[in-house]
């Protein structure tokens, strides 16, 4: 099983990626077009994924909303392409980051490292919260299973990707407490290159699928000049 897999159709790019990612021990394999990018993250179950916008005559955008029914593996976009437009829509179908060409290859290998990282770390080095965790929590119709990673609002299951649930329980357990954007995404995301925008998108995709009122939220509510703070009635 690689560690990253690079779904590129620029064969020099996707060679250059994979042979400089293992010269600093990050093993990894590429594919060129969706078909195979597909097959190879079936068979491989590689830990990351890297994943250009422009697949030939297929979209990246495609490919990853296929995987999101298949993989909760995290996907960082790679592509030209640099519109806000093109990063929204990257998270929107599923992405966890975006990364634009021409890029530092050494920047890519921090963040694929970062990544990869909060991903493997065990709930013993967890941030510290206010509040105890708790293994079952509920709040207005919400109700989240931390053994299973399941959350249902009404009853009715709700599909979170893997940096969302961890946003929310991150929030959930500093609940009361504003909440700094650096600080969110130092603790969440687990590095510094992440930008605010891709933190925006996940506030909005959580509201969008736990509040009643996505645009009055409840719950999740906007700190004016610092951030976030969660609220519930404890």
């Amino acid at each position: 099983m690689p560690d990253c897999l690079i779904i590129d159709d620029d064969i020099d790019i996707a060679k250059t990626i994979c042979e400089y990612f293992n010269l600093f021990n990050l093993s990894s394999e590429y594919a060129t077009d969706y078909d195979a990018g597909f097959k190879a993250v079936m068979e491989k179950h590689p830990s990351i994924i890297l994943l250009d916008v422009n697949l030939g005559e297929r979209s990246g955008f495609e490919l990853c909303k296929r995987l999101r029914e298949a993989t909760g593996v995290p996907i960082i976009f790679i592509s030209a392409r640099n519109t806000d437009d093109d990063v929204l829509a990257a998270l929107g179908v599923g992405g966890d980051d975006f990364v634009t060409k021409p890029f530092s290859m050494a920047v890519l290998l921090a963040k694929t490292q970062a990544m990869l990282k909060r991903n493997a770390s065990s709930q013993s080095n967890a941030p510290h919260t206010l509040y105890t965790p708790q293994p079952a929590i509920r709040f207005g119709k919400i109700e989240i299973d931390r053994d299973k990673d399941s959350v249902t609002r009404g009853g009715e299951a709700v599909k979170l990707k893997p940096l969302e649930l961890k946003l929310l329980l991150y929030m959930y357990d500093n609940r009361g407490r504003s909440l700094t954007k650096d600080e969110l995404l130092k603790n969440v995301w687990g590095d510094t290159f992440i930008g605010e925008g891709t933190l925006s998108v996940h506030i909005r995709h959580l509201r969008e699928k736990l509040e009643d009122a996505p645009n009055e939220p409840r719950f999740i509510k906007t700190m004016w000049g610092s951030g976030y703070m969660f609220e519930v009635d404890d």
